[in-house]
């Protein structure tokens, strides 16, 4: 009976590690890692659920100002037999492409305007932070291992 908790609850089932590069170059377009799983029991996992998203910083102190957006979201369908305590390691590459705002076009278009688009997205603390995480299905579970992991895009 409590073995069929611990199951039903992820409890000693699949655990998730994202493993990333150190960084990635936005022109590329395209995240290659890889995931580990690992189990104290065997389990199988049907899909893994990816997502980048961008969260966008601007303003300072009390006007400061703070958006999400999801970049990528991309579901890959498996099927893997996680063996108990043996973990497993599933190659993956996810596209991806940034969203610009009309001054990150205005930067990248016109050269003579560049330092000054750079100056004025300095005074208004205008920045990006990307993030990647993934969510595995597990069969026979309600809760489903995931992990996140800061993604650094040069």
């Amino acid at each position: 009976m409590l073995k069929r908790v611990k199951t039903w609850l992820g409890i000693e089932g699949v655990k998730i590690e994202l493993l990333l590069p150190e960084m990635v170059k936005k022109s590329s377009g395209i995240v290659e890692g890889s995931v580990r799983l690992s189990s104290m029991n065997a389990q199988t996992v049907t899909s893994l659920h990816f997502k980048v998203i961008e969260k966008y910083y601007r303003g300072r102190r009390k006007s400061k100002l703070t958006d999400e957006y999801v970049v990528t979201e991309k579901e890959i369908p498996v099927l893997i037999d996680v063996p108990a305590d043996e973990p497993i390691v599933y190659a993956f590459e996810l596209p991806f492409d940034t969203i610009q705002s009309k001054m990150d076009e205005l930067e990248g278009k016109n050269f003579i305007l560049r330092g000054l688009v750079k100056t004025a997205k300095a005074i208004k603390a205008v920045k990006s932070e990307y993030r990647i995480e993934v969510q595995a299905d597990v069969l026979g579970t309600a809760l489903d291992p995931f992990d996140k992991r800061i993604l650094n895009v040069i």
